[in-house]
């Protein structure tokens, strides 16, 4: 939608409803667009194949911003999305938080009972499989990395929508039942979770068992 420099935008933090963070966001002629995604200044193409899959694929209004040192895209948002009022997209933030949390698992999982090789056999895998299915921001091995490194609780949160996550789980159910040779991965659902706020994983854990997912995982 737009491509913009430092000059013509403001830039400020606001404080989110339900975790000790600050959000950056851009305004832009009345509008406020919340950080997406940050790319180094050698990686151009890859922020602009980023904004134009928003805006032309997914019809988003999106900000690129183009700074000297590096290049952000930013998704236009409505500031009472970020109230206290837990709407949709905070739902989603515990269903991404909770995903990644199980993959994160499934991955330690791998690497201390078959090992290193296998570990990494499987993050290739995995990386493969989100790069098919368009996962925003996860579209490189750092990327992906990343993922499977970062602190869902603390970290800035992925931007996926519900079709995303269920491809995860599905995916991840179908890649951990490869490696281990049986399903007993997915049997622990909530000690995976314990990390949780009480309320996040009983929200999670009451939308996975309404879901086709609770037959793989419980």
């Amino acid at each position: 939608m737009f491509i913009l420099k430092k000059q013509d935008v403001e830039i400020s933090t606001i404080q989110h409803p339900k975790r000790e963070q600050q959000i950056p966001v851009l305004h832009y002629q009345g509008q406020t667009f919340r950080l997406i995604s940050v790319f180094k200044a050698s990686q151009e193409e890859e922020a602009r194949a980023l904004w134009r899959d928003f805006t032309d694929n997914q019809g988003k209004a999106c900000v690129l911003l183009e700074e000297s040192d590096r290049f952000s895209v930013w998704g236009k948002i409505r500031l009472d999305q970020l109230s206290g009022d837990p709407g949709d997209r905070a739902r989603l933030d515990v269903f991404t938080q909770a995903s990644i949390l199980l993959l994160q698992a499934v991955y330690m999982d791998i690497e201390d009972f078959l090992g290193t090789r296998q570990a990494a056999l499987f993050k290739k895998e995995i990386a493969a499989k989100l790069q098919q299915w368009q996962f925003p921001q996860v579209s490189s091995p750092e990327e992906v990395k990343n993922l499977l490194e970062m602190n869902p609780q603390k970290d800035r949160l992925l931007s996926w929508k519900e079709n995303h996550i269920i491809t995860l789980l599905q995916e991840l159910h179908r890649l951990g039942k490869s490696y281990f040779g049986n399903t007993n991965f997915a049997h622990s659902v909530v000690d995976k979770l314990q990390g949780m706020p009480e309320e996040e994983r009983s929200l999670f854990l009451s939308w996975l068992n309404q879901s086709p997912l609770s037959k793989l995982w419980h």
